[in-house]
């Protein structure tokens, strides 16, 4: 199958097979955030998907 080259750009995969991506909403309204927040908004997270969803959307990449 074909890779989602949009979906991959969003993700980041680790050597051991990990997905991570970036928590969603986290673009702007963070001046007031306090700044342990606002650092843990940059951190990436665990990206659960189903093997099914894996094949469909990064299907050239896990070869």
């Amino acid at each position: 199958m074909k890779t989602n080259k949009s979906f991959t750009k969003r993700l980041r995969i680790t050597r051991n097979g990990k997905i991570l991506a970036r928590k969603p909403g986290q673009n702007h309204f963070n001046a007031k955030a306090k700044r342990s927040k606002q650092l843990a908004q940059k951190r990436s997270a665990h990206f659960p998907m189903s093997n099914k969803e894996k094949a469909r959307f990064l299907g050239g990449m896990l070869k």
